[in-house]
């Protein structure tokens, strides 16, 4: 596993995801509560990018189908996915985002 700095915590909106990559690994950013939270951008069940869903709380929500998935483990909260999504390491160093992939 490597560290991959991929964002500013500034460039990362408090009330939707960002898209970002690392590693080769589409991947979604999120800010809640002043914590960020790194998960796979796309959604196992119609492979739709999760960085396009809307963000509430701790659940992202497919912008396709409306499954919901939690930020913080990447368990399904909903139907129609069935299989949970990745999530990766977050560390904040002088403001820059870095998440941990491999």
């Amino acid at each position: 596993m490597t560290w991959h700095r991929i964002a500013l915590f500034t460039d990362i909106p408090d009330d939707a995801p960002l898209e970002a990559e690392a590693g080769g690994e589409p991947l979604a950013l999120y800010k809640v509560e002043g914590a960020v939270y790194c998960t796979g951008n796309i959604c196992t069940h119609s492979e739709a990018f999760l960085s396009d869903g809307y963000l509430e709380g701790f659940e992202i929500e497919c912008p396709l189908h409306g499954a919901r998935f939690d930020i913080r483990d990447g368990r399904v909260l909903c139907q129609p996915a069935s299989k949970d999504i990745p999530t990766y390491p977050v560390r904040i160093d002088d403001g820059a985002v870095y998440v941990e992939v491999g």
